[in-house]
Formats: C-alpha cells, sequence, structure tokens
C-alpha cells in the first residue's frame, strides 16, 4: 500500500498563556490522499486554522507529527501553499507580479516566471487584469488572485482558510465553482477551512467536523454527491440532507461549550407576560 499524500499523526497543540495551559487540539489522526479536497468545519474557536498552520510548517505541534509523502513536516515548503482569508497581495504591485512573487523568492528565471503568472492569470479568469493593481479590482478578482500567487509555486497541497468569508454572498458562490474547476484542471490535494456548511459539502470529497475546543475529531462525511457539480446541486435532497447532518453535528458541539440544553432553550424562548 502506498502512503496517503497527507498524514496527521496523533496531532495535539498545547499553548502556556499567563501560567495557564491551554488546549487547542487533541489527538488529531487524519489521512488524505493524492488530489483529495477536504473541507474542515466546526465551532469559531475549535482549532481549525491552527490545524493548517500545523500542516504548513508554520507551527509545530507540541505532540504528533505531519507527513507529506512518508516525510515529516518541520517547516514551510514549496511543496505547500498556503491562501488566506484576506488576500493580503502587495499594493505596489499589479497583479502580475504578485503572482510572480513566489517565484521570486525563490530565484527562478524572470522569463519562467512570466510564463508560469501567465498562464495562472487565464486559470483564475483574470486575463486583461494582468497590469492592474490590487485598489482597481473588486474583492473575488483580488481573491482570484490570491488563489494564483499561492498556485504559482505549483504546490502538491493547498491550504486555505476561508479564503471567502469577506466577499458578498453572490461572488462568494461563483468563486466555489471557480475553486472547483481550477482544481479540476490542477487537481491538487485540498484543506479547506470554513464556516458555511453548505460551501464545504459543494466542495469537498469528505467533510472533517470537528468539537469545540479542545479541537478533535468528531466525525468524517463522505460526500457521496457525483463530480462534476454545479450551483444548482445545493438545492438537490442529498445535498441538503448532509448539510442537515454536519449542522446538527456542530450545534452539539456549541450548545455542549455554552451548557446550553433543550430546556433552557425552550425557556428563553418563550414569551415574556407584560403586565
Amino acid at each position: 500500500m502506498t502512503a496517503p499524500k497527507l498524514a496527521l499523526n496523533s496531532i495535539s497543540m498545547v499553548y502556556s498563556q499567563r501560567g495557564r495551559r491551554f488546549v487547542a487540539l487533541r489527538d488529531i489522526s487524519l489521512d488524505i490522499e493524492a488530489g483529495e479536497f477536504i473541507s474542515l468545519v466546526g465551532a469559531s474557536g475549535c482549532g481549525k486554522t491552527t490545524l493548517l498552520r500545523v500542516v504548513d510548517g508554520l507551527v509545530a505541534p507540541t505532540h504528533g507529527e505531519v507527513l507529506v509523502d512518508g516525510a515529516r513536516v518541520t517547516r514551510p515548503g514549496p511543496d505547500r501553499g498556503f491562501v488566506f482569508q484576506q488576500d493580503a497581495l502587495f499594493p505596489w504591485r499589479t497583479v502580475l507580479n504578485n503572482i510572480i512573487f513566489g517565484l521570486e523568492v525563490q530565484g527562478r528565471a524572470k522569463h519562467e516566471a512570466l510564463v508560469r503568472a501567465d498562464a495562472l492569470v487565464r486559470l483564475v479568469g483574470l486575463g486583461g487584469f494582468e497590469h492592474h493593481y490590487p485598489h482597481e479590482l473588486s474583492g473575488g478578482m483580488r481573491q482570484r488572485a490570491n488563489l494564483a500567487r499561492a498556485l504559482t509555486i505549483d504546490p502538491d497541497i493547498l491550504l486555505m482558510d476561508e479564503p471567502f468569508a469577506a466577499l458578498d454572498a453572490q461572488t462568494r458562490e461563483i468563486m466555489q465553482a471557480e475553486l472547483l474547476r481550477i482544481w479540476r484542471s490542477d487537481r491538487k490535494t485540498v484543506m479547506f477551512v470554513t464556516h458555511q456548511i453548505d460551501e464545504a459539502v459543494y466542495l469537498a470529497d469528505r467533510v472533517v467536523v470537528m468539537t469545540s475546543r479542545p479541537g478533535q475529531i468528531k466525525a468524517v462525511l463522505d460526500v457521496d454527491i457525483p463530480r462534476p457539480r454545479d450551483l444548482s446541486v445545493k438545492r438537490t435532497p442529498r445535498f441538503l440532507e448532509l448539510v442537515d447532518a454536519i449542522w446538527k453535528m456542530i450545534e452539539e458541539e456549541v450548545k455542549a461549550a455554552l451548557r446550553i440544553t433543550d430546556d433552557d432553550r425552550e425557556v428563553t424562548s418563550r414569551p415574556i407576560a407584560t403586565y
């Protein structure tokens, strides 16, 4: 048997703040195959972003290890690309010059970098905007440029931390469809963090549901909806069934974290008598 593309083995993350011990992640194990699209969902503060940072090598886990193709991750590398929630483009650089930044850092030849960047401009749908500056672009276009910059170093693994969170609802749905188109083209291995359950189901092969803090894996659901998918799939019964199942799991975690019982909810939802 071949090793998975990405293996998370018993990952735990513990912080110390003001003499107190803070457990962010506890004993997370997950194997991800090459070309697989994984979505991570869970209540706010459950450690989703921390887990992405561990996989990228930005922080070392307190316990456990991350393996890429069987090799242990100890620091960031060109085999992993990170797409942040905010586009973080350099305002003094054009779209094209933002995209080639990673190749410049790697010391690639200018001609090679421009050829690669030009192909990515077309891939993400920014043809004709190569020489525009970030302030001249819409939010969706800036995120397209942000994605292209991550892809330009040709990483095997793409780590995406709520990249569409700042977009309006319509642009967000368009970007979801565009991301699937790009993923089908390059077939990267993707870990995608989101708070939107329908986004997670629409994009992923599997959805990983995390518990409230400390973050653990509560469930892993296979998204048995055929590909390719268009946005109309969000109205199908199976899609809605998966969204509902995941929502119930997250609701359980939120209620447990806040110590809210169904009885409490019933009492507080009753109308208050006025005199």
